[in-house]
């Protein structure tokens, strides 16, 4: 009988002692997951209007099989301007402002209405190249403190993150986010649908620009077709803004050639 009652004491302290470590980690409020969200979109880009040139590469068996290239002129507000720099994709621009998107084909002068889940190149799509940041289109919540296995098989300790849209034109409708314990470099990202249907899965890649820690590359694997996957590429970010004309759609449909 005393047995029993020092082993449930023993069970109930481990509980209190597990409890306590939990209450310890809600201890990271609102304002504390706000601050690493933004830590985490500084690796990705640091400035509010920038020019980004992205490569995006679709590998299937682990051979390069297609590749493109977009510009990219972003500014606050949730504004986006992509040109398609490739041969097979010239003249064709996309535009966002906000919850909006658009589609503009060098053949037609009538804007074409768009989502951000079109498909770019195999996983890549305009949401995943149009915008960088997770501060502006989602609200977070701290799950719990894990191990992490990354794809060569190190194990890294994580916060791990929930992400809910907050706004119509976010990419994706929640987001599992891993952040590296101490820096909060974004490491991995589960994306989930609007269904609950995890659309794919995004790991980050970490390197140095302008000898600075941050995200080079960012690796979409292919959730069905299992030998295929998509790598965009971070050529270049540099802080640019460009004219309110180039944010207008009828402007970008009436003029082929831009002058940027």
């Amino acid at each position: 009988m005393g047995l029993h009652f020092s082993v449930a004491a023993t069970e109930l302290s481990q509980s209190e002692l597990t409890q306590q470590k939990n209450q310890q980690k809600i201890g990271i409020n609102h304002s504390q997951v706000e601050q690493m969200i933004k830590a985490a979109d500084d690796y990705r880009l640091d400035n509010a209007a920038a020019k980004v040139v992205s490569e995006v590469l679709l590998y299937k068996n682990d051979e390069l099989d297609k590749k493109r290239q977009y510009t990219v002129y972003m500014r606050e507000n949730r504004e986006s301007l992509v040109l398609f720099n490739s041969q097979v994709e010239a003249g064709q621009k996309m535009l966002m402002l906000g919850d909006n998107y658009w589609l503009l084909m060098p053949k037609s002068r009538r804007p074409i209405r768009i989502t951000p889940m079109q498909k770019l190149l195999g996983e890549a799509s305009v949401g995943d190249i149009s915008t960088l940041t997770w501060s502006e289109d989602y609200q977070g919540q701290w799950q719990a403190s894990e191990g992490l296995k990354l794809e060569n098989g190190k194990q890294v300790q994580a916060e791990k993150l929930k992400l809910n849209a907050i706004t119509k034109g976010a990419s994706y409708f929640t987001i599992d986010l891993w952040l590296e314990q101490g820096t909060h470099f974004p490491i991995k990202a589960d994306l989930y649908l609007r269904s609950g249907k995890m659309a794919k899965e995004a790991w980050f890649i970490k390197g140095l620009r302008e000898g600075e820690t941050k995200v080079i590359s960012m690796v979409l694997n292919d959730q069905i077709q299992t030998n295929q996957k998509t790598v965009i590429e971070y050529k270049e970010i540099v802080p640019t803004e460009i004219a309110d004309k180039y944010y207008n759609p009828a402007y970008l449909s009436r003029t082929k050639q831009l002058d940027l």
